[in-house]
């Protein structure tokens, strides 16, 4: 039997990506000049940048319990296994969410298999990861494979990313106000990771090309197998910068693939403009 695949707009995959691999897209919302929007769906990433840019403060909320319960409920009739790969329940209640409107669909229709993964990732690191279950699916795999797979690696997942401003993230408290070391007057930009699900700073670098160097350190000390990966690379409208690194990359590694995206509306209230964030499977 066919399993279906879900994924939300955390994911940051373009919507086309859904839509030809006939995926369920679920939106996250995005709240702009008291206005409510759908990631990707009424609201387009360039317009929150622009907005940003413009000194204003979108916030953003998670996926529609409604949403979730509705989408849900309509795949339990067909009885289709369904799988959904979910933003990090570390920066959104989406997936806790997601699994109480789980439970109330299961009351009504006991014998549905939806399995929930928390994917513990955000941006382009979700996206691989709902990727690479479409690839398992579409390989004749099982949905317990799946989900054992897809768990796996998720965990093997790597994070590296940099933001122009920390601001954002500690105003939309993803990460502690005491975390936001500042370093804009002496051009010092901080590197990220993630560390169970939650986003953890975790150098200073001063100078865009120390940084980018720094990068390609990191991916390479903590990397597995690059040449047989799929790396993923996104951007808070700065698609001059992420090409800079995919060659970069390119020539250090030889990936098997690289994947760039722009980070969409939901996670790009939160970033800004300028993010810029590499993913890979490794090691710590």
């Amino acid at each position: 039997m066919t399993i279906r695949l879900l994924a939300d707009s955390g994911a940051d995959l373009p919507k086309s990506y859904y839509d030809e691999n006939n995926i369920t897209f679920i939106p996250l919302r995005v709240n702009l000049d008291e206005n409510e929007y759908d990631d990707l769906i009424t609201i387009r990433p360039g317009e929150i940048y622009e907005a940003m840019r413009n000194g204003k403060s979108p916030k953003t909320s998670q996926a529609s319990p409604n949403f979730l319960k509705e989408t849900f409920t309509e795949l339990a009739k067909t009885a289709e296994p369904s799988i959904y790969i979910a933003f990090s329940s570390g920066l959104s209640g989406t997936y806790d969410t997601a699994v109480m409107m789980k439970n109330e669909v299961l009351e009504e229709y006991p014998d549905f298999d939806l399995k929930i993964i928390d994917s513990k990732g955000a941006s382009l690191g979700c996206g691989l990861a709902v990727m690479y279950a479409q690839e398992l699916i579409s390989t004749g795999n099982t949905i317990q494979e799946v989900e054992e797979s897809v768990k796996n690696y998720c965990e093997s997942l790597q994070y590296i990313f940099t933001v122009d401003d920390l601001t954002y993230l500690a105003r939309g408290g993803r990460i502690s106000k005491t975390s936001a070391f500042v370093g804009g007057l002496l051009s010092i930009k901080p590197l990220l990771h993630m560390k169970d699900g939650k986003l953890v700073p975790l150098e200073k670098i001063r100078g865009r090309k120390k940084l980018v160097k720094r990068m390609i350190e990191l991916i390479e000390a903590r990397g597995v197998n690059l040449s047989e990966q799929r790396i993923g690379i996104s951007h808070g409208d700065d698609i001059e910068l992420a090409n800079e690194v995919k060659e970069l990359i390119e020539e250090a590694f030889q990936p098997k693939e690289i994947v760039i995206s722009m980070i969409g509306a939901a996670i790009g209230a939160h970033s800004g403009p300028g993010t810029l964030a590499i993913f890979f499977a490794g090691k710590e």
